[in-house]
Order: C-alpha cells, then sequence, then structure tokens
C-alpha cells in the first residue's frame, strides 16, 4: 500500500474498484472494496494522486481525499472511454481512469467546494418543480380534453380552467371536477415553492456582487446568473472567452481533414444547463427587437437581416458566453459598445 503512486477508483455507491499503481505505472491491485473501506483507504494512504472519472459523487470523493492530503484529477468521462481495453467492467474502467490519468496534456475538472455542489442543488431543484409543474398541467389539459374541453398551454391559461370547474353549466361529471381539483391544488403548492426559489435567487443577487455584474448583460437575469454562479468553475481557469464558449457547447463541429475547415452544427457538447438559459436570453432579446420592427443598425441586427432567427440566437449566445468571460475576469459591469 506504502508504494501505491497513484489511486484509480471507479465510483458507485456501495462497491468500489480500486486500481493501484506505482510510479512506473504497474498495477499493484485492482480489487473491489466497500465504502467504508474506501473511507479507510484514503486516510491512511500516504500522499498520493486520486484520479477519478468526473461523475456523480466525485466531487464529494474528491473534496475527502483533498482534505486527507491526496492530489485529487477528476477526469471527464469521454477522456476515459478511449483507455478502456476490450471488455467493460470495473476493474477494466478502473484501469483506464489510471492510464488516462498520466496523459500529458489532459485537462481534469476542478473539485467542486460544497458551497458550489449548493448553489447547483438549488438550481436543480428550481428546475425540477418547474419541469413538474408543467408535466401536471399537461396531464390536466389532456384529462380534460377527453371531455372536449380545450385549453391553451402555459400556467397564465389555469384561470381559464379554474373559471370552466367552477361552473356548473360545464357539462363534466362530479368527479373530474374533484380530479381537477386535486391537479390545481399540486399545481399551486409547486408555484409556490418555485416562487419561493426564485425569490431566493434574487435576494442572493441583492447581496453577491458578481451575481448583480451577471445580471447587467442583457438577456441575463437571476436564474441565469445563479446557473452561472452555480455550474460553471472559476472563470479564470479558462485562457479565453472562446474557451469558455467551447465549454458551454455554443461553438460549431469540426470536420476538417486534408488541410480543408468544415464546420458544421452547434457541438451541444458543453453545459447544457447554461447553454439553455443563454440560448433563451438571446432569443428574448431577439423577439423584443422584432416587435419593435425595426432592427438595429449593428452586428446584432445585420445577422438578423440576413440569418434564420434560431441561427442568430445561438450566435448571439456565443457573443453573450465571450462578454460575461470579459466581465468577470476583469470585474467590470456591461457596458454597450
Amino acid at each position: 500500500m506504502a508504494n501505491a503512486h497513484m489511486l484509480s477508483i471507479d465510483l458507485a455507491k456501495r462497491s468500489f474498484q480500486v486500481c493501484a499503481t506505482d510510479r512506473a505505472g504497474s498495477v499493484l491491485y485492482n480489487r473491489t472494496i466497500s465504502r467504508s473501506k474506501l473511507e479507510a483507504l484514503l486516510r491512511e494512504q500516504p500522499r498520493c494522486i486520486v484520479a477519478m472519472e468526473a461523475c456523480a459523487t466525485s466531487h464529494f470523493w474528491g473534496r475527502f481525499a483533498g482534505a486527507e492530503g491526496h492530489e485529487v484529477r477528476l477526469i471527464p468521462p469521454i477522456y476515459v472511454k478511449p483507455f478502456v481495453k476490450r471488455q467493460k467492467n470495473d476493474a477494466a474502467d478502473a484501469a483506464a481512469i489510471a492510464e488516462a490519468a498520466v496523459r500529458p496534456n489532459l485537462h481534469f475538472v476542478s473539485v467542486k467546494s460544497a458551497e458550489h455542489q449548493a448553489r447547483a442543488v438549488a438550481y436543480r431543484t428550481h428546475q425540477c418543480f418547474v419541469s413538474q409543474r408543467t408535466q401536471t398541467i399537461n396531464a390536466l389539459r389532456g384529462h380534460l380534453a377527453e371531455f372536449g374541453l380545450i385549453f391553451p398551454q402555459g400556467v397564465p391559461h389555469l384561470k381559464e380552467i379554474r373559471t370552466a370547474m367552477a361552473d356548473d353549466d360545464v357539462d363534466v361529471p362530479p368527479s373530474i371536477r374533484e380530479i381537477a381539483g386535486l391537479y390545481l391544488e399540486h399545481i399551486d403548492t409547486l408555484t409556490a415553492k418555485i416562487d419561493e426559489l426564485s425569490l431566493r435567487l434574487r435576494e442572493a443577487m441583492a447581496v453577491s456582487a458578481e451575481l448583480r455584474r451577471l445580471c447587467t448583460v442583457p438577456g441575463v437575469g437571476p436564474v441565469t446568473a445563479g446557473a452561472i454562479m452555480a455550474f460553471a468553475p472559476d472563470l479564470r481557469t479558462f485562457d479565453s472567452g472562446r474557451n469558455f464558449a467551447a465549454w458551454l457547447g455554443l461553438v460549431p463541429k469540426q470536420r476538417s481533414t486534408g488541410g480543408k475547415s468544415r464546420l458544421g452544427s452547434m457541438s451541444k457538447m458543453g453545459q447544457s444547463d447554461i447553454r439553455k438559459l443563454l440560448v433563451v436570453g438571446a432569443m428574448s432579446r431577439i423577439r423584443w427587437i422584432v416587435r419593435k420592427g425595426v432592427l438595429p443598425d449593428n452586428w446584432l441586427g445585420r445577422m438578423m437581416a440576413r440569418r434564420p432567427r434560431m441561427v442568430v440566437a445561438v450566435a448571439l449566445a456565443n457573443k453573450m458566453a465571450r462578454t460575461i468571460w470579459a466581465m468577470m475576469t476583469r470585474e467590470e459591469d456591461y457596458r454597450l459598445a
């Protein structure tokens, strides 16, 4: 155990595969251990490299290993996959992690603090409740459609459903009114929780200079700013705004060969939550310009005059990502060019 230079761990909930290697890369052992034994191993093992895939629970174990003095290397799973030899199993995965962790020029994922992850949980909870509310509304609309009652989509049209269920002239069985009441009560509960979480985001913005700075960007609100603070690492870790945009998946795929550059559609290989919110914010800016009826005499106006609206939204989201990187690294608020 004392000679182990690296511990490569294939993570799970209760059973963990640990591959120990020496400085030469030779495997000392590759065995399955329990959760309690893994904790004991990390405490007793002299300082070494602890390599894991950046997947579920990896940041917890990264903090645990880091607190014991180990050097933690979290590797994106897509970089580990090429090193899996033939059959895929836990032992092969742990050995692949060990091989990937010593590759030169490999980019590792920084370990998130507990506070950083807590912000992510708050945002995920908000999004989960929003999805559940949408699912519940659509289920209610679907049930009522079976009785000839058709209602538009969206939360604002719930009042039409309430009015119809309270109207005795609407021909539906009494049991349907009771069930619709259960749905509406559940929707009200979810709405209250969503509003409470949104209020927390706004309160956090009032005390956080970084959140206030992010909200100065047109198309970025408290939810988007909270997602950036929750999921993005320190933006100073990116060398440029383009690297941050590429991390978000807002750059085109490359299919280049033979010296010919071929760019395809947006890669979508990065952080999906922030990317989606930036595209939604960009689309809201475009809709606002369309409602005005006059295209601005700038880059955005010229793009809208010659490109499809969704293409312009993605390009604008890319520009917003680069702007955010510049603002956060220079600690400046947004200003018009």
